[in-house]
């Protein structure tokens, strides 16, 4: 598809509603909801010292954002999960536009809940993308970001064999709100998403005129 990132994502919202897919009007009533209780409010934003992580890859390493900034700024992508089409849209464009962000001087990673056995999976399909695993949400707790997807969402993703316990090696149902944070060497929050609908992100543009 052509178009930037929110114009791809709003057409796949589209399509789900066209072939009256149920997880169109079910997302409508969890970004609702989401919003209704100001859900990201407290994550960090412009100037904020951003809270440091240690988190493993999909090849057993630690990798700490103090180490990331070390080499440069540091664009920090929270994504839902391997299943989840608009993360999937999301980190193809973070990965097609990798080396332009790279050529900033930055550096790129994507953190989701999922065990590495998953991550691997999205590890290889983009392979220019270091992406982390959250386990438990403990990151993502830490900046504010996280929610309980409620009993309908639930359902629909047992119907639909999207098991989020077997992925996140958990029973919680928990998820990130999808964000973006581009953060300086200094720490410090240059820019960010952070939005209660997961169907919408930040442009490469953005990113790359914060970097």
């Amino acid at each position: 598809m052509h178009g930037s990132l929110n114009d791809r994502l709003a057409a796949y919202v589209a399509k789900m509603r066209e072939l009256k897919i149920p997880f169109a009007e079910a997302n409508d009533e969890l970004v609702a909801r989401l919003k209704a209780t100001d859900v990201g409010t407290l994550a960090p934003t412009v100037g904020d010292i951003m809270p440091p992580f240690m988190l493993p890859s999909h090849d057993r390493k630690l990798i700490s954002l103090e180490e990331m900034l070390a080499k440069g700024p540091t664009v920090i992508s929270l994504n839902r999960g391997h299943w989840c089409p608009f993360c999937r849209i999301a980190i193809g464009e973070l990965a097609t536009m990798h080396d332009a962000i790279k050529a900033s001087g930055a550096e790129v990673v994507s953190i989701m809940p999922e065990t590495q056995k998953f991550t691997r999976q999205l590890s290889e399909a983009e392979a220019s993308l270091m992406i982390l695993s959250d386990v438990d949400n403990g990151y993502a707790l830490s900046l504010g970001l996280v929610f309980w997807v409620g009993d309908r969402i639930k359902s629909l993703m047992r119907d639909y064999d999207i098991h989020l316990d077997e992925f996140q090696g958990n029973d919680g149902w928990f998820l990130p709100v999808a964000a973006t944070f581009v953060v300086g060497q200094d720490g410090r929050v240059l820019a960010r998403c952070v939005d209660a609908d997961f169907r919408k992100r930040m442009e490469v543009d953005e990113i790359l005129t914060a970097l």
